[in-house]
Formats: C-alpha cells, sequence, structure tokens
C-alpha cells in the first residue's frame, strides 16, 4: 500500500474512490477553548434559560451532573469492552433525569451544546477546498466521525462552517453505535458505500482512530495531527476552568452538618449523603451498560445487600428508571476462590498465600472444603501455595477436591439461574481489591464478568490484571491522600464495610433446595426477603435520608458536606464521633470463624507499648484518640503529615 501524506492529496487520487474525513480537529478546527470550559460555559447558558422558564438551578449543579453523567457512562462502555459509543443525548437524558428536571428539555440542551460548538470551531478552509476538488472528479467525499452528536447535528455544524454541498454523507458513531477506535465504524462505512478498504482513504488527527486502525484494515490514510502549542493551550484551558470551578464548590460545600448525636443521627446526615451519590453513579453506570439488553447486575452477599438496598430505595424516590436485570448473588471470596481452584487456574495461589500465611494446608483444606477431612500428615505442613495443586491432586487429597467441585457445582449452577441469557456480568460490592473478580474471572473464564464497587485499592500489593475490569465508582486510589478528600475512607475501609453489610454470616457452603433452587448457609438473601438494616443504626439513618430526598440536586449538595465530615470524623475524631464510628469486631472471613476488633480495648500498657500497638489497628486515628486523649492533637498531626509526605512522595516517583 502506498504511504500517502497531504502532498500526494493535492493530485488526482487515481486509486481512490472514496475520500473519508474525520470531522473535528480535521475538517473543523477548535480555537483553543477545552471540551471542559464548552462544558461549563453550556451549561451556565442552560442555566439562564431554566431560570427564564422559572425554572432556577445553579450552574454548577448542572456542571456537576452533566460531567458525572459523561465520565460514568463512558466508564460503564470501556468497561463493557469499549465498542459503541455514548450519545449526547443519552448523558443529557441522565443529567436531567437526576436533577429532575423534565425530559422535554433535551432538544433544548443540545440545542445549546451546538451553539457552543459553533463559538468554539473555525473552518479548514484549505482542506475544505481539496475535498470540493476532488469530490468533482466524481469521488465520493463522507465524513467519518467518532462523537457523541448525531449525523444530523454534525451536518449542521459543518454547513454552518463550509455552505452546504461538502460531503456526500455523515457517518456518526453516536448513530450507528460503533466507533473509529475499534474499527467497527470503518466496516460499516466500507459495507454501505460498497467499496473496498484499498480503494479508500481515510484523513484524521487522530494516530489511532485515524492512522493506526483503518491502515491494519487495508484502508489508505493520511495523518494530520493536531499541532502541540493547539494541545497545550487546550489543556491550560481545561485546567483553568475545572480549577475554578472546584474552588467555588470548595467554597459552597463547608456548610456545617448538625452536632452528632448517635450512630442513626451520624448515619442520615454524614452517610446519607455519601450513600446517595453512589447509588447516583451506580445508576448513571447501569443506564449505560443496560443498553444493549445483555447485561445483568449482581449485588454480592454481603455487602452489596445493603448497597442494592439503597440502591432500589433511591430509585423508587427519584423515579430513576432501570431496565437492567437485577438480582442478589450467594458469593464471598471463598466461593469465588472455589472456582479457581477447580480450573487449577494460579492466580487464587497468592489469594491464598496472603490469607493462610503461616496455616496449615489442611487449614486451608477444611476452608475450601467447608468441613473436616482425614488428610494425609503432609496437610499438617505449613502452607505453601507452590504445592497446593500438587498435595490436592495425590490420593489423599481427593476428597477435598471432590468437594471442592461438588461446591464449584452448586454455585455454578446458581449463576445460571439468576443471570439467564445475560452476557455482560456486573457484580456490585463494597470493594477494595476486586478479589471476587479476580478469582471468578480465573475460573469461569467462559463467563464476562466486571465489578463495581465504593472504591477500589490494591491495599494486597498483589496483581492489578483485573483492574481493568474492577471500577472504583466513588474512590480509586493507592492510599489515603489529604487532598482527596474521598480517599478517607481508605483510612477506615472497615466502616463502609459494616455501613452496607446485613448481620448474616458469609457465604460458605451451597446446596440445592427442594425446588431446585441453590441455597447458601446465609440464609434467603433475595430482595425483599431480608432487611440489611435490621440491628444497623449506621445504614438505617443513611435510608432514612435517602427517603426524603426529593432530587439528585440535593444529593450532590449534600454530599460534599458530608465527605468533609466524615474526613474529620476518621482522622480526627471527638469522643462522639467514636461512638458514631465505632464497629464491632469483623469477621476474618475466607471460611474461617475467628473475628478482630477494629478498636482493641484501651489498656494501662506503657507509652512504647501503645504506640507499637496503634500501628496494627485497624482505624489508627481511632486507637491515637483513645489511648493518649492529651496527646491526641499532636499524634494526629504527625500522622497527617506523614500522609502528605508520602502523597508528594508518590508523585515524585511517578
Amino acid at each position: 500500500m502506498p504511504r500517502r501524506s497531504l502532498d500526494d492529496f493535492n493530485r488526482p487520487l487515481h486509486s481512490v474512490e472514496l475520500i473519508a474525513t474525520d470531522v473535528f480537529d480535521t475538517l473543523l478546527l477548535r480555537n483553543g477553548l477545552s471540551q471542559r470550559s464548552r462544558i461549563i460555559t453550556g451549561e451556565k447558558m442552560f442555566a439562564r434559560f431554566l431560570k427564564s422558564q422559572g425554572l432556577s438551578l445553579p450552574a454548577e449543579e448542572l456542571i456537576r451532573a452533566r460531567l458525572l453523567a459523561e465520565k460514568m457512562a463512558y466508564r460503564a462502555l470501556n468497561m463493557g469492552g469499549g465498542r459503541g459509543e455514548v450519545r449526547l443525548c443519552d448523558i443529557i437524558c441522565r443529567q436531567l433525569t437526576i436533577l429532575g428536571l423534565p425530559q422535554s428539555l433535551i432538544e433544548k440542551r443540545i440545542a445549546v451544546e451546538i451553539e457552543i460548538e459553533k463559538r468554539a470551531l473555525f473552518a479548514n478552509g484549505d482542506f475544505a477546498m481539496l475535498l470540493r476538488r476532488h469530490r468533482q472528479t466524481g469521488v465520493r467525499v463522507v465524513a467519518i466521525t467518532d462523537t457523541g452528536l448525531s449525523g444530523e447535528k454534525v451536518g449542521e455544524l459543518i454547513d454552518h462552517f463550509h455552505g452546504p454541498g461538502l460531503l456526500d454523507k455523515i457517518y456518526s458513531s453516536a448513530d450507528l453505535r460503533a466507533s473509529k477506535r475499534q474499527g467497527d465504524l470503518f466496516s460499516l462505512v466500507l459495507q454501505a458505500e460498497r467499496v473496498d478498504a484499498s480503494r479508500a482513504l481515510h484523513i484524521g488527527d487522530d494516530l489511532l482512530a485515524d492512522c493506526l486502525v483503518p491502515k491494519s484494515m487495508g484502508i489508505q490514510t493520511i495523518h494530520m495531527p493536531k499541532k502541540r502549542l493547539k494541545r497545550l493551550v487546550s489543556q491550560g484551558n481545561a485546567a483553568l476552568a475545572e480549577g475554578m470551578r472546584h474552588v467555588k464548590s470548595g467554597l459552597a460545600s463547608r456548610e456545617a452538618i448538625p452536632s452528632i448525636s448517635d450512630q442513626a443521627h451520624f448515619g442520615e446526615h454524614v452517610f446519607g449523603p455519601i450513600v446517595a451519590e453512589f447509588c447516583l453513579f451506580l445508576w448513571l453506570y447501569s443506564q449505560e451498560a443496560s443498553l444493549k439488553g445483555d447485561a445483568a447486575m449482581l449485588f454480592c452477599a454481603r455487602g452489596g445487600l445493603g448497597i442494592r438496598e439503597a440502591f432500589e430505595r433511591l430509585q423508587s424516590v427519584l423515579g430513576l428508571p432501570l431496565s437492567l436485570k437485577r438480582e442478589n448473588i450467594l458469593i464471598s471470596r471463598l466461593v469465588a476462590a472455589r472456582t479457581a481452584v477447580a480450573a487449577r487456574n494460579p492466580a487464587v495461589l497468592d489469594e491464598l498465600a496472603r490469607e493462610f500465611e503461616g496455616s496449615s494446608f489442611a487449614a486451608v483444606a477444611y476452608a475450601l472444603g467447608g468441613r473436616s477431612f482425614h488428610l494425609p500428615a503432609q496437610w499438617q505442613q505449613v502452607f505453601d501455595a507452590n504445592g497446593f495443586f500438587d498435595l490436592l491432586d495425590t490420593a489423599g487429597g481427593g476428597a477435598v477436591a471432590q468437594e471442592i467441585d461438588r461446591q464449584n457445582e452448586h454455585f455454578k449452577i446458581h449463576i445460571e439461574q439468576i443471570v439467564g441469557d445475560a452476557k455482560r456480568i456486573i457484580l456490585c460490592d463494597t470493594g477494595l481489591y476486586g478479589s471476587t473478580q479476580r478469582l471468578l474471572s480465573a475460573g469461569l473464564p467462559e463467563r464476562r464478568f466486571e465489578t463495581v464497587q465504593f472504591a477500589r485499592c490494591n491495599y494486597k500489593g498483589l496483581s492489578e490484571d483485573h483492574f481493568p475490569n474492577v471500577a472504583g465508582l466513588v474512590v480509586e486510589d493507592r492510599f489515603y491522600n489529604p487532598f482527596k478528600t474521598r480517599t478517607v475512607v481508605l483510612r477506615y475501609w472497615h466502616i463502609i464495610e459494616s455501613l452496607f453489610e446485613p448481620a448474616i454470616p458469609s457465604v460458605k457452603t451451597l446446596s440445592t433446595g427442594q425446588d431446585g433452587i441453590v441455597i447458601g448457609n446465609s440464609g434467603d438473601i433475595r430482595f425483599g426477603c431480608l432487611d440489611p438494616a435490621n440491628g444497623n443504626p449506621l445504614l438505617t439513618g443513611a435510608l432514612r435520608y435517602i427517603d426524603g430526598l426529593s432530587s439528585g440536586a440535593q444529593v450532590l449538595r449534600d454530599a460534599d458536606r458530608a465527605w468533609l465530615r466524615l474526613k474529620q470524623a476518621i482522622t480526627n475524631p471527638s469522643k462522639a464521633d467514636m461512638i458514631a464510628l465505632g464497629v464491632a469486631p469483623r469477621s476474618v472471613d475466607f471460611g474461617r470463624s475467628e473475628f478482630i476488633a477494629t478498636l482493641a480495648p484501651a489498656t494501662r500498657a506503657g507509652m512504647a507499648r501503645k504506640l507499637m500497638a496503634v500501628k496494627s489497628e485497624l482505624w489508627r486515628e481511632g486507637a491515637i484518640a483513645q489511648e493518649f486523649p492529651r496527646l491526641k492533637p499532636a499524634l494526629l498531626r504527625a500522622v497527617g503529615l506523614a500522609h502528605v509526605l508520602r502523597g508528594f512522595s508518590a508523585k515524585l516517583n511517578r
């Protein structure tokens, strides 16, 4: 294939029957205004229009809802394989829905978007003249664009700057639900135009989407990269616009939260907005994931059960539609580990090594098998992950392997019963590392799993190969960063788990009931059969907040204040905060019956011993407040400074 350049484009193209051009940054050039800046300007214009219609809504709430809807839509698209395109009309529809605005405003908001684009674009006149010249020779000229706008709206912009008659047709990824990045859009265009790939020429600015992908398909290409200075100007404009927005929103979020009197009160005023915000994120994600009609969302026992209760409440209260199939799933890390062990997938070995460090092979067999076994002496040796599969496949390990396989068969039947013919399985859980995702994908590769969580963090220091399929919708970070308020949950993650988990045992064993339905030792977890808030005042309070909501705008306003209050309670707890955030001992799980306290009882040990003990506590700031009431301000400042220095160090070493 000959290598094309713009010099070639000035001459007759004897081997070309179809010229395809990219639109934005190729046929239409930008004046330096970033997408973020354009969105902010558009929402301010839309806010003025709403005010003229008697619908007063701060521009900041419109901006935030728009950015969230866009972010979650693209996250869902990419987690689902990245094929297709997020449509602007869908983003705006979701934005309006969570803000409680009528859907009749969609066309007006799109009109505002087009008006802003007209201000931010200008014609690439020289390039258009070349296109016209080739079109006059009988070569068809079309536009192929990856955009959320419909072809009709793209055509409106092109005609505005170039006049009518420049192109024979416009192919938009939003219309065809296919993209240049994946090559699908090029295939559809070649088919529609009835032209061989070798007789087509594509021109555009994006190295991957406009050059490498079509070239790999046999299409001739010309790369017209955007100048580096223009990219830097656009990036600077985006940073400035976002910085100004954050300053304004930060000032607005510092209104005081009422004093906290008990756990239920704390749950309502602090965790209520935080949980509702997470549920809004989850709904936005689910809306995009549901478009193809082949997905199911499974809420994981145990933490997912509390999440679903809040999620369904929020949908009902705010009238958020969702056609996505939803079920609760009998799952735990132990159950997921069995799938990987049954498949002899090595991904499970480092998980077992971490969980059972210093334990015996027999302890691992007891956990995975769900009962005691008569095992040879070699099973009493200290567990070594590298030798586990070999030992499992010996005659002595046959009973263990058989029980693991039997339990795994129950689980596969359970999956089949609850997902039906769904191809995309979205697990919903609290977090952090995504072990369940990693193990299920290793054990059941024929299934397509992805996981959405409250937070994602590699606190285990293990492989992150599964992270592209695990989304922390609220938090994704390596550790707590004092400058990122929401990462404070990484300082005391167990409070989030305790918030959502009902008072039922972790799933250890599965069996089949008389009706053929798979059941677990944790009881009937189907939605509506269990009250996750029973005996959980924090979740009770959070649900009370959700029940009193009027719109998603209220959630977005309240959440910023709530996060600041939670950060204060975790990193510098008062006596009332210690009571509100105190949780019962946490189960070590993974088939074991041991528990560990989030805070050990106060002791009379010496200063040095107390300081050493603080390092092993699940909530270190709480331990400091409990053990060193007089030294608490100085010690907590030192801890905070250590986190600041760690954050700077991490940035320098990237």
